[in-house]
């Protein structure tokens, strides 16, 4: 008989080569366990999605409520269900006022696609505006604002009428004009290796969709819902988008995502034509309910406050560190920047090698990506600072040699 590793490999679709696939049967906290009994610490968060820790008791006994209740009941919007209500509610209150209308989708890639849609139903326009080394999604349109060449020419012909800025430059900003749609940005780039924007970058960026008529997008699927030490990371700025797009940790670990507008603007999605944007099992009520448990941790816990504090654990104890170039963190997301690139690759070994789960960033392959649960411990974080170093030490002599 195959095992699953074996029939890993022979039936799942995937998107790159896996020489060594792992097996999970278990993840608790901070914490995946594999087939043979080793423990892991993740330090990905399945890139921002567990937020409140893998199977935390709260989201769990949420989901099995809404299960032991009804799954999934009729294509959105024809039936209330309470989950999707009360998280709509929820997240409204959360959001500056204008951003009260929640449309509920399955992914982040999903999000993507209603807001572009959206703001070109809204200004009648077709140009839209991205940003360099961006990452937005795998579907076509997010494809066509992703920031990165390689990724897309092999896809292409995608969505025309998009433009590439460059991010943080000011000047690039006179390329939106009253063509534009949209400008969609991250106010924290994430791939790119946590790249915070200049001072008053952001407040630029919304002057200008001011002037030409242009909708702001802000991309805050992986930044949002408290990694950065706000629960949005908007909130740094004070600048606020014309539409939010969320998902990854906004479902407490379950599928879902949202895209976020006024209400006056969400309903040119309703008329002329009607089921302007319309998904079968985006809002389902279990992913909601387990996302309102989550947004019950995030606060109860006071994980969001304290996000900032534990990253600068991190920073702290790898900044000068012998191989480590610079860190950028945000919260309780760092890019960490090697001063070679020649020593990814083997650093990523010691990561597996110890047990650590860590990855790279997609657009600079330089750096490494630690971004745990927002529930991990001092201890834990002391244990971590211990292997990592351990792993830079060890892939430095490698790499001197």
């Amino acid at each position: 008989m195959l095992t699953n590793r074996q029939l890993f490999s022979r039936y799942m679709g995937l998107p790159s080569v896996i020489s060594d696939p792992v097996e999970i049967i278990r993840a608790e906290g901070i914490y995946l366990y594999d087939d043979a009994g080793n423990k892991y610490i993740d330090l990905v968060s399945g890139v921002s999605v567990s937020n409140v820790g893998h199977a935390h008791p709260s989201v769990v006994e949420a989901v099995r409520k809404q299960i032991d209740q009804y799954m999934h009941l009729m294509v959105y919007g024809k039936f209330v269900q309470s989950p999707q209500v009360k998280l709509a509610e929820r997240l409204a209150k959360l959001l500056p006022g204008k951003l009260s209308s929640v449309y509920f989708v399955n992914s982040g890639s999903e999000a993507i696609e209603g807001a572009i849609k959206l703001s070109r139903r809204v200004t009648g326009r077709t140009e839209m505006a991205g940003f360099a080394h961006a990452y937005h999604g795998g579907s076509l349109g997010a494809l066509s604002l992703l920031g990165d060449e390689h990724l897309k020419n092999a896809f292409r012909p995608l969505i025309p009428d998009t433009r590439m800025l460059p991010y943080n430059s000011f000047e690039a900003l006179e390329q939106i004009s009253e063509r534009t749609a949209c400008v969609l940005i991250e106010p924290i780039q994430a791939e790119a290796g946590i790249i915070l924007p200049k001072p008053g970058f952001l407040e630029a960026v919304r002057r200008k969709c001011e002037e030409t008529g242009a909708m702001l997008i802000f991309d805050e699927i992986q930044m949002g819902m408290g990694r950065t030490g706000k629960m949005f990371a908007f909130e740094h700025s004070g600048v606020v988008p014309d539409i939010l797009c969320l998902a990854k940790a906004f479902g407490g670990g379950m599928p879902l995502g949202a895209f976020v507008s006024s209400p006056e603007h969400m309903s040119k999605l309703t008329f002329e034509p009607e089921l302007g944007h319309i998904t079968t099992f985006g809002g389902h009520p279990v992913c909601c309910a387990a996302s309102l448990a989550a947004i019950d941790v995030l606060f109860d816990s006071k994980l969001i406050e304290d996000a900032d504090r534990k990253g600068k654990m991190f920073a702290d104890g790898l900044i000068n560190k012998p191989g480590v170039k610079e860190i950028r963190q945000a919260g309780l997301m760092l890019g960490v920047e090697l001063c070679d690139d020649g020593l990814t690759a083997s650093l990523m070994k010691e990561f597996s090698l110890n047990r650590l789960i860590v990855d790279q960033f997609l657009f600079n392959p330089a750096a490494f990506r630690i971004a745990p649960p927002l529930t991990i411990t001092d201890d834990e974080i002391r244990k971590s600072l211990e292997l990592i170093i351990h792993c830079i030490t060890i892939a430095n002599n490698h790499t001197t040699i």
